[in-house]
């Protein structure tokens, strides 16, 4: 399929995949371990970032079915990542922790991480370096409409 050219939200959407897939794909060589797919990176980094949540909340956090989230539960707590309890306000719920081995991985990926794109931005020239920082605040704020928008699924 032929874009027009020009297109600069089509670029700018492909050049995020792409570094976001480079990234990954550099970091998936160093990684020890059961090989863990983005939707399970992101749950764990959300039960990280809040012991303690729900299966249902974590859902509507990633904009997935709860089905999907039970899933991806029943195989991190399998390979040891994540601990199941149950909520003491709703015992048919379960409140989500994040276990030693989740915490030293995501640790891990996060200093491996800083550190390969750290070595790539180094490369750049001063011009393309200080392009990308002023590039944030307008990408966090995609990243944040984004966001709320998908609230409305």
């Amino acid at each position: 399929m032929e874009r027009e050219p020009g297109n600069f939200a089509d670029d700018l959407a492909d050049t995020l995949v792409g570094v976001q897939r480079l990234i990954r794909r550099r970091l998936r060589r160093g990684t020890t371990g059961p090989r863990l797919r983005g939707a399970e990176v992101e749950l764990l980094r959300l039960v990280a970032e809040r012991p303690g949540i729900g299966v249902s909340d974590a859902a509507k956090e990633l904009y997935l079915a709860g089905n999907s989230v039970s899933t991806l539960v029943n195989r991190l707590a399998k390979d040891g990542y994540l601990l199941r309890e149950t909520d003491p306000a709703d015992r048919r719920a379960a409140r989500l922790l994040p276990t030693v081995a989740a915490e030293a991985r995501l640790r891990d990926w996060r200093e491996r991480r800083t550190a390969l794109v750290r070595g790539q931005v180094a490369r750049l020239d001063e011009v393309d370096r200080k392009a990308l920082e002023a590039a944030l605040p307008a990408l966090r704020k995609l990243a944040e409409n984004l966001h709320e928008e998908g609230g409305e699924r």
